[in-house]
């Protein structure tokens, strides 16, 4: 899969894509992740991308014309299953929403800035908006970011034990599980018997027991 990020930030980007999961999926040839400069599609001399808003608000704008032009420019090249506008009221950004992208080919996600986006490009450009929580960022780079890892971690070879991917929390719903490692025993601080007992079966019913009782006490919801 490949995803292209558009960002007026693409330095605060470029250490997080080369590093880690991310960068073991390209390696093994899996995903690419692209920065793009939405600069580099400016014909403003001095390479600015937004402008005031009409109506006398406050704040600055991002300009439809760049964006557009970096798009498009994108779009010659191959076909997008999606191009995502990470924005404050997009639709909460979730584990299915995850595994349902990672399943796609290549994604667009257009990291916001300033006091937002001309809303032309949300009409006309952007086919999906994504939150990834009820508060406000300086930018959308951040949540760019987030989407790109939660989505490449889980297409099929990039982690080396891909059960491990499957149970993580919120894949089905619920919270996983307490978890342990050695030593056994700390400071009298002992792992749970079931845990150490060998009895596959048991353990898996334990660890469904403890997961949906922490879900019932952290996240109620989620069982709704």
């Amino acid at each position: 899969m490949r995803i292209d990020i558009i960002t007026v930030l693409p330095e605060m980007l470029e250490g997080f894509v080369h590093e880690s999961i991310l960068a073991r999926a390209e390696k093994k040839g899996l995903a690419e992740i692209r920065l793009h400069n939405l600069r580099d599609y400016t014909k403003d001399k001095w390479r600015r991308v937004d402008d005031y808003p009409f109506g006398g608000q406050a704040g600055m704008v991002m300009q439809i014309e760049p964006i557009d032009r970096c798009i498009s420019a994108l779009k010659e090249e191959r076909n997008y299953d999606e191009v995502i506008f990470t924005s404050p009221d997009g639709e909460p950004f979730n584990q299915k929403i995850a595994n349902e992208l990672s399943l796609g080919g290549n994604l667009i996600i257009l990291a916001g800035h300033y006091k937002g986006i001309d809303q032309r490009v949300r009409d006309h450009l952007i086919t999906r908006e994504i939150s990834v929580g009820d508060y406000v960022l300086t930018g959308g780079e951040l949540p760019a970011a987030i989407i790109a890892d939660a989505v490449v971690r889980i297409v099929p070879g990039v982690i080396g034990d891909e059960q491990s991917a499957l149970s993580d929390c919120f894949q089905d719903n619920i919270l996983s599980a307490p978890i342990y490692t050695r030593p056994r025993n700390y400071k009298g601080w002992e792992v749970p018997e079931i845990l150490l007992s060998g009895n596959e079966a048991k353990i898996k019913q334990w660890e469904f027991d403890q997961a949906m009782e922490r879900t019932k006490c952290l996240r109620p919801d989620l069982l709704k």
